[in-house]
């Protein structure tokens, strides 16, 4: 056997053995000395074939050509091991060998300090990602179809451990999210793909497969066996170590990671497309796990049901939103929408603010203070209302949760915004805001002047029995504190998301 580069010097820990066998779902790995000797199961799998030496000598060789993009003093070449009775030779991807103790996973599972390596990871990444390669072919593979089609061919390979393995109904729910996540959100993929965030990337990015070594890290085993697979979002490249992060119990570091990237990236994308990306990589390592189980890893069902629950979580958590929150002047929604923006990091869209843009801009004319005149005369209502919902279908298809805030006291205008979101797929929550007409006809006395609201008590007084008037509504006892009425709504808010019909 040999190789066609020189050998390195990595230093080895005491702990670690000279020579060593290591074993995943598709190959062998021989530890000896300071080099590492990858061979490839002869295996055929629903995602992969290594079935022939042709086919495993294709594959090796593609292998060390790839993570040469990120690791080029770690893959040194293919050597071949010669087999007895005109066998046909072994082909093997030489490599450097890392100690051990310099492994990502094995950093974050001893406790040790990891946020400088993540910086230094993320700044790699984010690098190799400015210069891969893209063009029409690789852009068609960050579809709203073609990621749909990845997704589902998962599920489907799934399906298999149904019942055994994993839970028939979770499955089910977890696909009905991603798939209503999906559905709803083809202008934001779209605009990944014009702004070439589809890339030729690193496919299988996992913390086991990192080495955080003096000169920087060294990001090992890419994708080799499917360029399509490789073919996706930079986000969704990243995504898949935050995933790893979490399942390994850090979701901090998780979260630290990515928003990093994303930075170094300069990459707006929604919590909600993170949250995507993260689900659908914890899905694919539930397949994987799936794998594992059937080869006779039965310690893999645990690790399977762990990615799982991630995924689920990250789903529900980044499912899109529509909050209506309505109620009569000086009944605090306003304060209620604003509150609970900050907490889940929605989008307001106010009635009041687009009301002033629109007389500014000569869109509505006529003065304020006289109910269902001038200003607030139907036409000029509807207008308002309209470019409400305009607002509110840019953020959705974008993938970013609105609250909507007005006195939404028109039927007519409720049932618009239920339209809106299901032809988005988004959750819609409705939230009346109550207190007592008294206290409400005070509050609106008590504004300062500039107030971008144009109510007068004798208006809140007019509205208050219009808008109990909402059957659909929860109702959120806004005469309490603020944060208690906030609190109320964050968690009708959580429970909007983990519906699944």
């Amino acid at each position: 056997m040999g190789h066609t580069d020189g050998r390195g010097q990595p230093p080895l820990t005491p702990a670690e053995p000279y020579a060593t066998v290591r074993e995943t779902h598709t190959g062998l790995v021989v530890l000896v000395g300071d080099l590492a000797f990858k061979c490839k199961k002869p295996v055929r799998t629903d995602f992969l074939d290594f079935s022939t030496p042709e086919r495993r000598e294709e594959v090796c060789q593609r292998e060390v050509e790839l993570n040469r993009r990120l690791a080029p003093a770690s893959y040194l070449g293919v050597a071949h091991l010669n087999m007895p009775c005109n066998v046909a030779a072994e082909p093997v991807v030489v490599m450097r060998r890392h100690p051990d103790s310099s492994r990502l996973a094995t950093m974050v599972r001893g406790g040790q300090p990891v946020t400088d390596a993540l910086i230094a990871i993320a700044e790699v990444l984010a690098r190799f990602h400015k210069t891969a390669r893209r063009g029409r072919s690789i852009a068609s593979h960050g579809t709203v179809d073609a990621v749909k089609t990845r997704w589902t061919t998962n599920i489907t390979e799934l399906q298999r451990f149904a019942d055994t393995i994993l839970d028939r109904q979770r499955l089910d729910a977890v696909d009905h999210l991603a798939s209503q996540f999906l559905a709803g959100r083809g202008m934001l993929l779209a605009e990944r793909i014009s702004e070439r965030r589809i890339v030729d990337g690193h496919g299988d990015l996992l913390a086991d497969d990192i080495f955080c070594l003096p000169d920087g890290p060294e990001i090992l085993d890419c994708l080799e066996f499917d360029d399509h697979l490789r073919y996706v979002d930079m986000l969704d490249d990243a995504a898949f170590l935050a995933m790893d992060l979490e399942f390994l119990g850090h979701k901090d570091l998780a979260e630290f990671f990515l928003d990093h990237y994303s930075r170094l990236a300069a990459d707006p994308a929604p919590q909600s497309l993170k949250d995507f990306y993260i689900a659908y990589r914890a899905l694919v390592r539930a397949k994987v796990d799936c794998v594992r189980f059937a080869q006779g890893h039965l310690d893999a069902t645990a690790d399977a049901l762990r990615h799982m629950d991630i995924a689920q979580q990250h789903l529900q958590a980044g499912r899109v939103r529509m909050v209506v929150v309505g109620g009569g002047p000086g009944t605090g929604k306003t304060t209620l929408a604003q509150g609970l923006a900050r907490q889940v990091g929605a989008h307001v869209v106010s009635t009041d603010e687009v009301r002033r843009d629109m007389q500014s801009s000569g869109a509505i004319r006529g003065e304020a203070g006289v109910l269902n005149a001038r200003l607030y005369a139907d036409e000029n209502v509807r207008a308002v209302y309209e470019e409400v919902l305009r607002r509110a279908h840019l953020l959705l298809a974008n993938g970013r949760s609105v609250i909507l805030d007005g006195t939404w006291r028109d039927p007519r205008r409720r049932q618009q915004a239920r339209e809106l979101a299901a032809q988005t797929h988004a959750a819609i929550l409705e939230l009346r805001c109550d207190t007592a007409v008294h206290t409400a006809a005070r509050r609106v006395e008590a504004r300062k002047a500039g107030n971008i609201s144009d109510a007068t008590p004798e208006i809140a007084c007019a509205l208050a029995d219009n808008a109990r008037q909402w059957p659909e509504a929860h109702t959120v006892d806004t005469s309490r504190p603020p944060a208690e009425a906030v609190r109320t709504a964050e968690e009708l808010w959580h429970f909007a998301g983990q519906r699944t019909r």
